[in-house]
């Protein structure tokens, strides 16, 4: 039986595939993980991204990004031992740098990480809205990575989760089994947890996973939450302190709670993300079937990607809309979203790089937030901006859609 890392890479080179884009990007492949119907299509689409480039190129418009120089993103299991362990390290560093947001608006954020937590918990709203779930959610990513890099030395790139990989048994995937190259393993069994609640949605609950009380093993063992929780989070009868603050930015230490939950990523699995991927050939489409909305019928698992993902680890404080950024796993569910985004737009990029959803509305869930109603936007996304204000400068909303060469050709990266 293989048991190296090293020895179970497939070939750069995939039979049945045109190959001519692996000269310039690096395949990196767990062997342990046959391709699924996304990673086939991805695979597929590389050579239309490749011509893409080329015609963007010509007419000078790619800001200097190739596909030579474009950094590039994997899955957390295609990373050797050592780069997991690398990351694991990067993201315990930021836990232990100041943070920079400022002290009077937010006593509870200790670190770097919580600069993070502390704007998306005050910035939900807007983050989850139509024209800025995506967009918003790339630059925030990004700036997250660059933080990772220029500040604690990382030398890969954000990492992704492919929830296909860790659907059937999550709690003993390499992404949650509580080894030192994991990001940390399940929270101690809570009797009190029974799930997540899903309004409107048969089954109405993502029944709990065993778990939902402090994380015991693994890197983030130790790791104290200090932002949240707030109104928004949906555990309730936990023993889970109340913030100080009435909006959750005040000092509350904690332990990290997770349920690691087969029962959510279920609703994640590489069918229906392809079915997300090649059932909609427009943004409206895309974006509310993501959402799940409407909920799908005669479905064991009807979260729909989006909350599918953020679930498989949810509790204190990765359940929460707000805070989810405080369980550093937020970070490969929003890298996963990013790149099912791009693989849509990249089945006809003339038309769907710039396509913004033509309806205003929130994500399913979320207080003040309902489903998607058919409306006048309230803000143009061709005039509208991403200011993260102490994390980054503000960049165009349009800058973000295009990760080939965007934001005047910071956004250079491919995911493989």
């Amino acid at each position: 039986m293989r048991t190296s890392w090293s020895a179970l890479l497939l070939p750069s080179v995939l039979a049945g595939v045109r190959a001519d884009w692996t000269s310039q990007i690096k395949v990196v492949r767990n062997g342990l993980f046959p391709l699924d119907l996304v990673d086939q299509l991805e695979n597929t689409t590389m050579s239309s991204v490749e011509a893409y480039m080329i015609k963007k190129a010509a007419a000078g418009k790619n800001n200097g990004c190739t596909l030579e120089n474009a950094a590039v993103r994997r899955e957390w299991s295609d990373l050797s031992i050592a780069q997991r362990e690398e990351y694991v390290a990067a993201v315990t560093c930021l836990m232990k740098l100041p943070a920079q947001a400022p002290k009077d608006r937010f006593p509870g954020a200790n670190s770097r990480f919580d600069d993070f937590v502390a704007y998306h918990m005050t910035h939900a709203a807007e983050l989850h809205d139509t024209i800025h779930l995506f967009p918003a959610h790339k630059q925030f990513l990004y700036v997250y990575e660059q933080a990772l890099r220029n500040e604690c030395n990382y030398t890969g790139y954000q990492p992704y989760m492919n929830y296909d990989r860790y659907s059937q048994d999550p709690i003993h995937s390499a992404m949650f089994n509580g080894n030192s190259s994991s990001m940390g393993g399940n929270g101690a069994p809570d009797p009190a947890y029974k799930g997540i609640p899903q309004s409107g949605r048969t089954p109405n609950i993502i029944k709990t996973g065993g778990g939902g009380g402090c994380v015991t093993e693994g890197p983030f063992k130790d790791m104290v939450v200090s932002l949240g929780p707030t109104s928004m989070s949906p555990i309730r009868g936990l023993a889970i302190p109340k913030n100080p603050k009435a909006d959750g930015t005040g000092p509350n230490p904690r332990c990290l709670r997770r349920d690691i939950n087969r029962n959510a990523a279920m609703g994640a699995t590489a069918d229906r993300a392809y079915h997300l991927i090649t059932n909609n050939k427009d943004i409206n489409g895309f974006y509310n079937e993501l959402l799940g909305n409407p909920a799908p019928k005669n479905d064991p698992y009807p979260w729909g990607i989006h909350t599918a993902g953020h679930y498989i680890h949810a509790v204190d404080p990765g359940a929460d809309p707000a805070t989810s950024p405080g369980d550093p796993v937020f970070y490969f569910h929003h890298g996963a979203l990013d790149r099912l985004w791009w693989i849509w737009q990249m089945q006809d990029p003339e038309n769907r790089l710039n396509a913004v959803p033509d309806f205003s509305g929130g994500m399913p869930g979320m207080p003040g937030h309902g489903g998607m109603r058919k409306m006048r936007r309230a803000e143009d996304p061709k005039t509208a901006d991403i200011d993260l204000l102490w994390l980054a400068p503000p960049i165009k909303l349009m800058e973000a859609h295009d990760q080939l060469g965007g934001n005047k050709g910071a956004f250079c990266y491919v995911y493989v």
